[in-house]
């Protein structure tokens, strides 16, 4: 299949739309099921680059769950725990796969923003994989294959609507990219920067010492933003994105925008939380829902007399700011990466309330001596990479 016709571009007004090989070769992918967009392939696309580079840098199973161009989760397979296996409602299935588990992690850290997702595999999808899809809202996922009873599962999917796509693993882009705005064409060398440990030697600060997981998890996290759009801060722990700020024209901006997020994959998993009284019809996405607003500061949307029976069964307490701070503060040893240089130390005074020890960023700015003081105050380690990471 040298071209592919699409229904229509970004939007339904931009016709004719179709994805192609400039040079009239073959497309690297098959579509096993489904007619996926143009957004779909794009989230596809560069989704599997990113799990793809994840697993070489790890050696672990991948997943990524992309929304406009952006993940809004990473991670590899490693097990779950109990209470990660709780908050990510995948305690019924019993024990996962490694990619089942990378998927789980990847979809499970942000649940609202992955809502209608697509996904990427960096390995074969198996049936715990395609069972855990087939329950969530997604518009489809890219793997390098498929096994036949993980592909009839999610052959069953959205009324036999869902979109598979598989892609030739060895496929290899061509060295330049090109990219047409406003009839004008853009050219660049494709950005080939290999992350590994050594990405991380130059440690800055007092703090020298980082551990080999904190290496993997700021290689997740500078993996992870090498994909994601600019501006961008990537927070990470135990082998998974937990907060992901992208697209943001202020750095300190993003950060509060991960710092966020973060803060709420960890409430989530507080005993106050994890022990709401939700009504038993009450919907998948409306308990996510639900959740975001009562750890948040719109909790009397869900707590107000009129609306609480049709989500608990009792009226739970307030979860205080105090309650919530004193939960907080439990959270330690976050890996955080940054796209481009921090120029105040105000974006690591926001990391450290999130828990953040371990930070990774290009250096570069004006003001690194503060930014490095800043670190120091906290006994945080952070490395300069010297290389920045931005992605439009």
């Amino acid at each position: 299949m040298k071209d592919l016709e699409l229904k229509y571009g970004c939007n339904p007004n931009q016709k004719p739309s179709k994805i192609y090989m400039a040079d009239g070769s073959e497309l690297p992918i098959q579509v096993l099921n489904g007619k996926p967009g143009y957004i779909n392939f794009l989230d596809a696309f560069n989704g599997w680059q990113l799990v793809k580079e994840l697993k070489r840098a790890t050696g672990l199973p991948a997943a990524t769950s992309f929304k406009h161009v952006s993940p809004a989760g990473a991670a590899v397979g490693l097990p779950l725990s109990d209470t990660l296996a709780k908050i990510y409602w995948v305690d019924d299935l019993g024990e996962l796969s490694p990619l089942a588990s990378a998927y789980a992690r990847a979809r499970g850290a942000d649940r609202m923003s992955s809502f209608g997702d697509f996904i990427s595999l960096s390995d074969v999808c198996d049936a715990d994989t395609a069972k855990l899809i087939k329950r969530e809202v997604s518009d489809g996922v890219i793997a390098p294959g498929y096994e036949p009873e993980a592909l009839e599962i999610l052959k069953g999917k959205k009324n036999g609507n869902y979109n598979v796509i598989q892609i030739d693993p060895d496929y290899v882009p061509e060295p330049l990219e090109h990219k047409d705005v406003f009839g004008i064409t853009f050219e660049q060398g494709r950005n080939e920067l290999k992350i590994d440990d050594d990405f991380f030697a130059n440690v800055v600060t007092e703090n020298k010492e980082l551990t080999d997981q904190a290496k993997i998890d700021l290689a997740i996290s500078m993996i992870t933003l090498k994909y994601t759009q600019s501006n961008s801060v990537c927070y990470v722990k135990d082998g998974q994105a937990i907060g992901i700020g992208a697209g943001q024209q202020s750095r300190i901006h993003c950060t509060r925008l991960a710092g966020q997020k973060a803060d709420n994959w960890w409430l989530r998993q507080s005993p106050q939380v994890m022990n709401l009284p939700f009504v038993d019809s009450i919907r998948r996405a409306d308990r996510d829902n639900a959740i975001d607003l009562y750890i948040g500061e719109d909790y009397m949307d869900v707590l107000s007399d009129d609306a609480w029976p049709a989500i608990f069964k009792e009226k739970p307490e307030v979860f205080t700011r105090e309650a919530k701070r004193e939960w907080l503060d439990k959270l330690t040893d976050v890996a955080l990466g940054s796209d481009a240089f921090f120029p105040f130390g105000d974006n690591i005074e926001r990391a450290h309330r999130s828990g953040v020890k371990y930070i990774a960023q290009p250096g570069g700015s004006v003001r690194d001596d503060h930014v490095i003081e800043t670190c120091n105050k906290y006994g945080m380690a952070m490395a300069f990479t010297g290389l920045r990471l931005f992605h439009h």
